[in-house]
């Protein structure tokens, strides 16, 4: 499973014109499952993003969790982080299919919420306008 995290000072995701999800300060999570992946990889990433210490302490030092930050989090599913590009055409069959990917994105989103997180997400399978401000920037790659 991969993730790609950015810390944003908002973020939202925009489909036919309709926007149907935004956050203000916190994560914008673009989630991306490969198609060997488990139930135990989803509970893992989530802890991982839920976990990662990189909102500014009072000395501006990158310390500080997002609940503890009172950071939000915004998931969207993103099959292309799996692409093949050893070709000018990319390859996308080391992405779940969507019969894999959609529960266990929803796994992910599910294992954020308990942990007290609000979180918002994208439209599963929906062409998205995904629209961010990043915050620093701070980008993360996590994958597990």
């Amino acid at each position: 499973m991969r993730a790609v995290i950015t810390r944003v000072l908002n973020a939202s995701v925009t489909i036919d014109g309709k926007e149907i999800s935004s956050i203000d300060k916190g994560f914008l999570v673009l989630l991306g499952v490969h198609k060997d992946d488990t139930k135990e990889q989803a509970v893992k990433i989530a802890d991982k993003i839920c976990g990662l210490r990189v909102f500014e302490d009072e000395n501006g030092k990158m310390n500080i969790n997002p609940k503890d930050a009172g950071a939000k989090l915004l998931i969207v599913s993103q099959f292309t982080l799996y692409a093949d590009c050893s070709s000018r055409r990319p390859g996308f069959t080391d992405a779940a299919r969507p019969e894999i990917s959609k529960p266990l994105y929803e796994l992910v989103v599910e294992e954020c919420r308990n942990r007290g997180f609000e979180v918002g997400t994208g439209v599963f399978g929906a062409d998205m306008k995904v629209a961010s401000v990043n915050d620093g920037p701070v980008t993360i790659v996590l994958d597990v």
